[in-house]
């Protein structure tokens, strides 16, 4: 398995680079897997969350290792995801906290990076 920076948000490209993958694929995927739902930022980018790039390298691994189908690597999932437990509310209230300071961060970066242009 690939691993993966210790990092709280990581861009398409990011994750495209870790699972050798093409942006495009990762787009599809997120359409035929409801599992894999990254954040978008207030420009439009796509946040993957750590918890995303594992689900996307378990599709990988489903996919290209395991010759499963998109069906059925979606069902292996769903399989999955009825075992888990449910995440706490506090859980869930931290992880929206931090998917908010991503937004801010990157509509800040973008606005120092404009700052910069006009200079």
């Amino acid at each position: 398995m690939a691993d993966i920076p210790d990092k709280l948000f990581f861009k398409i490209g990011e994750v495209a680079d870790l699972l050798d993958l093409k942006t495009h694929v990762l787009r599809y995927w997120e359409t035929e897997f409801k599992c894999l739902k990254p954040v978008k930022s207030r420009s439009n980018q796509r946040l993957y969350r750590r918890q995303d790039v594992e689900t996307a390298l378990l599709i990988k691994d489903l996919l290209y290792q395991r010759g499963f189908t998109i069906a059925g690597a979606r069902n292996q999932l769903d399989r999955q995801k009825s075992l888990e437990l449910p995440v706490s509310p506090r859980e869930e209230l931290s992880h929206s906290a931090r998917q908010r300071l991503a937004q801010v961060k990157s509509d800040m970066l973008a606005l120092r990076q404009s700052l910069l242009d006009n200079q």
